[in-house]
């Protein structure tokens, strides 16, 4: 049986406030063996980890990443909207993360929040950081952007990348292949056999997104797909484990 990898998306998200350090520590601490998380450059092109172009969502800030300094953004509060007890949590920065994360036996799936803003240089900025704290060799660079990819491949072609998306389009792994991309990363509603199927044989490893509910993680573990995001990691790495003990009774 492929053991399929648990990777916490934006960390712990469903037990603290997405993208912060308090949802990668508690990711971090329930054995996830892999955190996905989201980046944006600022203004003065500091890459930070947040998922939404703009600020209202997550934080209490208005307005767009991009037109804000990182002294500015980390003045935000960005953990009340989740719960008054992280009143005092931040919009980390890549680096900060980094930092963090290095000293963790864990793999990193980071996205480049380039389909709608196509933050100039974000790339190399990006792969710079992940060269400085030597985790490269555990990363994995994924994007709606295809162009994106791209220039990541160009940086270095050694650098794993998955094109990512939620659109079922025709011949979509020999897509991806065509991209010159390692993996895919797709929507759960995409999941079928065939797909995992077709992924492997284009040697492409096939993740899903977002897995939250169990029947769900039952049919990514029954498919053998090679991982999947999740918020409720811990809940995952449970069924996981019941699934395996099942297969053997």
């Amino acid at each position: 049986m492929v053991k399929t990898m648990i990777y916490a998306h934006r960390g712990a998200s469903k037990l603290a406030p997405e993208n912060t350090m308090p949802a990668f520590e508690l990711a971090c601490a329930a054995g996830a063996e892999g955190i996905e998380t989201d980046v944006q450059l600022t203004k003065d092109q500091v890459p930070v980890l947040i998922h939404d172009e703009n600020l209202r969502r997550t934080t209490n800030g208005t307005g767009f990443v991009q037109d804000y300094t990182y002294a500015q953004l980390r003045l935000l509060d960005a953990g009340s909207w989740f719960n008054p007890k992280f009143s005092d949590t931040y919009i980390v920065t890549l680096d900060e993360f980094l930092r963090w994360f290095k000293n963790h036996p864990m793999f990193l799936n980071v996205e480049l929040k380039t389909n709608v803003i196509e933050y100039k240089n974000i790339e190399q900025i990006v792969y710079d950081c992940l060269i400085d704290h030597h985790v490269l060799d555990r990363t994995v660079i994924s994007s709606f952007n295809p162009d994106s990819l791209t220039r990541m491949k160009k940086i270095n072609p050694s650098v794993e990348t998955a094109f990512l998306t939620s659109t079922n389009m025709r011949n979509l792994p020999q897509y991806a292949k065509s991209l010159g991309t390692d993996a895919l990363h797709v929507k759960h509603r995409l999941l079928d056999k065939k797909l995992v199927k077709r992924c492997h044989k284009q040697k492409l490893d096939l993740r899903i997104y977002t897995v939250n509910r169990p029947a769900m993680m039952k049919k990514c573990f029954k498919l053998g797909v090679d991982a999947f995001f999740t918020d409720v990691p811990h809940q995952a790495l449970e069924y996981r484990q019941l699934y395996k003990e099942n297969r053997k009774g």
